[in-house]
């Protein structure tokens, strides 16, 4: 079809989207077109290397995570055993102590039950972890990755 005239203000309207491309294309120049194929594969290549940027990150975010957990892990595993270590010794002292104060009692000996009842009162008022200082410390030493621990 044609262009049609548009009577009133003299601007020639294309009938179709073809001519209408037609009449853009002809007025693009060929270093126009090359600027413009040079800007989207500029821009392509930008998106690629954003992505494989964006997908190391979220590797090494993985990664460390994966540490982090598997360090927790190690950590809580031997606080546990240490633990469980400490609180099977407190209790079998405990115990020695008791039957050992009902020994005294049984006997009527005065200074053994109250150096028994000193004993008792002792382990009772120390805690398993007393002994590790300050535990801002322990923190300040848990980020360490270098720090060694031995229990």
């Amino acid at each position: 079809m044609p262009a049609t005239k548009d009577e009133g203000s003299g601007i020639v309207v294309p009938s179709s989207a073809g001519e209408m491309v037609s009449t853009v294309v002809g007025k693009i120049t060929s270093a126009e077109a090359f600027g413009s194929l040079t800007e989207v594969v500029s821009v392509v290549r930008g998106l690629i290397q954003f992505h494989e940027t964006e997908s190391t990150k979220r590797e090494q975010l993985v990664t460390y995570r994966e540490t982090q957990v598997t360090r927790l892990r190690l950590v809580e595993n031997t606080l546990h055993r240490y633990l469980d270590a400490t609180i099977a010794e407190r209790h079998e002292t405990t115990r020695r102590l008791f039957d050992s104060l009902d020994e005294a009692v049984k006997s009527g000996d005065v200074t053994a039950m109250q150096t028994l009842v000193a004993g008792i009162v002792q382990v009772a008022q120390v805690s398993p972890l007393a002994d590790l200082g300050n535990l801002a410390e322990l923190v300040k030493a848990m980020d360490d990755p270098e720090a060694v621990f031995e229990l």
